[in-house]
């Protein structure tokens, strides 16, 4: 998914919490909560983009 109110930031849908929508970095980190407004389904490019991240961010040892 994609949350247009943040630059287009990609994460995963992880629940509805109230009126907004939990999502998590690809990559790991934080929930975040977004209104459904401002959400919208990842095309091709941004899921590659954001699976590319989170297997460079492994490659360099990071925890996801």
């Amino acid at each position: 998914m994609v949350d247009t109110s943040r630059q287009g930031r990609v994460g995963e849908f992880r629940g509805a919490a109230g009126p907004y929508w939990s999502l998590r970095p690809v990559c790991g980190g934080t929930e975040w909560e977004a209104g459904p407004e401002h959400v919208r389904p990842a095309d091709a490019i941004e899921r590659l983009r954001a699976e590319n991240a989170r297997c460079n961010a492994r490659s360099r040892g990071e925890v996801l």
